[in-house]
């Protein structure tokens, strides 16, 4: 009976795992559609990497005469390489489509590789300016988005109640925008790699534990990008029945 539940089992992990897998296939394809609309360059880059890797390798088998047999290769390596530049201008794209909108900055955190432990919009207005919580190795860092007169006072405030809990650990600030001082939307995931490391993983728990009690102060945000053509007074009227 327990031998029979197990291949039952068995076929059934079998199945999910061929439905998760088509699935994500086919979201790769939208994407892929989706994306070659929106930029005709997409295919000749790919295609390009492709040919250019394929026939590299082809080029340096021929030395040795093994040129046929290093071309599968070459090939292979090509797509490799087509499928990083497919997903480096989607990212671009996606990106580009978010910058600027409310909300873009809470997105981009959310969608953070690696050990990060975000805690969104722990500070905010009505009109949509927002700070946002990042703990990880470097200790804390709060991320602005909104107009700079007015998250410079939300940093401030926040950076104040932060430090009460936290004592020497440190704290860094970022503004999201493209004036002088502030970092760009796509490169804020650089921006925190560079950091430096001053805490160990246990560490960052024990913080997190701590800031856990602080709460968040002010208005919800959207969650992700405000869509383009939205209405600021009807988004404001809605955060303000939150």
């Amino acid at each position: 009976m327990a031998g029979q539940q197990d291949k039952e089992a068995a076929k059934q992990a079998k199945k999910e795992k061929r439905a998760a897998s088509k699935a994500r296939r086919g979201q790769l394809f939208e994407a892929f559609k989706m994306q070659r609309k929106e930029d005709p360059w997409l295919i000749p880059w790919m295609v390009g990497s492709i040919v250019v890797v394929a026939g590299v390798a082809f080029g340096i088998g021929f030395f040795f005469d093994a040129q046929w047999a290093l071309l599968p290769l070459g090939i292979v390596l090509g797509a490799l390489l087509a499928m990083i530049i497919f997903g480096r201008r989607v990212q671009k794209t996606v990106y580009g489509k978010a910058d600027g909108q409310p909300g873009a900055a809470a997105w981009a955190l959310e969608n953070l590789r690696g050990k990060w432990k975000v805690t969104p919009t722990v500070a905010a207005t009505t009109q949509l300016d927002a700070v946002h919580r990042v703990l990880g190795g470097p200790g804390v860092v709060l991320v602005a988005e909104g107009a700079p007169h007015r998250v410079k006072t939300l940093l401030a405030q926040e950076k104040k109640r932060v430090s009460r809990l936290i004592g020497d650990t440190p704290i860094y600030d970022v503004t999201i925008g493209h004036d002088e001082g502030q970092i760009p939307l796509k490169k804020l995931q650089g921006y925190l790699m560079k950091l430096p490391r001053n805490l160990k993983p246990a560490q960052v728990d024990a913080l997190e534990a701590k800031l856990a009690a602080l709460g968040n102060r002010g208005a919800a945000m959207p969650k992700g990008p405000m869509p383009a053509g939205a209405k600021m007074r009807n988004v404001q009227r809605t955060i303000r029945r939150r």
